[in-house]
């Protein structure tokens, strides 16, 4: 690995190894009479739920309703931005329903798909799908619609037609948009993967979460946490090893490898 890798990575080791020292310090004295358990217990139990099969299929039907529900919303979200993005008219005339829902969190239709799906994985999919899509969808038609005109006509000055157009020019424009916005829904799609299961009564981490909770096993409660923050760093870096692979071309990436 060369220096520029290793400082990271070290510096990112460093601030861990130190926020974990003060959760041990902070469980052990000031906060020894909370429900607060230390470090070392929650890391303890963590090992202990490795060996327990219930928790690695919690873990798969969270990441399957995460990655699924992504998965769609990224199909369905590039195509309808591609669809508005070529044209002005769509554009302006889908961007007050686009904006209105964006900022609407999946939480608000919980109850409502709950009651229609039920407590299942099709119930966490699709909450996925509606956290993701639309910011998916919104990135996409800006990244169709800032397509450099000129580039446009130097297309079609050689006789290329809208298909190869849009295949060869727009969406080869579009891709840094586009993967910034998959990028930044991973994170989001796990979060909402584990609120089905915790608020809406689907599998996953989220109810592990909750009976951990309600049954006071303070130390399993912490655990899952853990897990979840680990599971956190690993779709974030899957999705920018993705973004990197899928734009290595870009300068951005190329003045990285250099």
């Amino acid at each position: 690995m060369s220096r520029t890798t290793l400082v990271p990575i070290g510096v990112g080791s460093l601030g861990a190894v130190t926020a974990l020292g003060l959760w041990q310090w902070a469980a052990a004295g000031p906060l020894t009479a909370s429900p607060l358990p230390t470090a070392i217990e929650s890391i303890s139990a963590l090992f202990r739920l490795g060996s327990e099969p219930e928790m690695w299929r919690a873990t798969g039907d969270t990441l399957y309703m995460a990655l699924l529900g992504l998965l769609l919303a990224a199909v369905a979200g590039i195509l309808l931005g591609v669809g508005i993005g070529v044209s002005p008219l769509a554009l302006h005339a889908t961007r007050v329903p686009l904006e209105f829902l964006k900022p609407i969190p999946p939480i608000v239709i919980l109850p409502i798909v709950a009651l229609v799906l039920g407590p299942t994985a099709g119930m966490g999919v699709f909450l996925v799908f509606f956290g993701c899509f639309v910011a998916i969808a919104v990135q996409t038609s800006a990244g169709v619609f800032d397509t450099d005109p000129v580039t446009r006509d130097t297309g079609r000055s050689y006789s290329m037609n809208r298909c190869e157009i849009l295949a060869r020019i727009v969406l080869p424009s579009a891709l840094p948009y586009i993967g910034t916005a998959i990028r930044v829904a991973a994170p989001t799609a796990l979060i909402v993967a584990v609120v089905a299961g915790l608020l809406g009564g689907g599998p996953g981490l989220g109810q592990s979460l909750l009976l951990a909770q309600i049954s006071g096993n303070q130390n399993e409660l912490f655990a899952y946490v853990l897990l979840l923050g680990l599971l956190g760093l690993a779709v974030q870096g899957v999705s920018q090893w993705g973004e990197r692979r899928l734009l290595h071309w870009h300068p951005q990436y190329r003045t990285e490898a250099v």
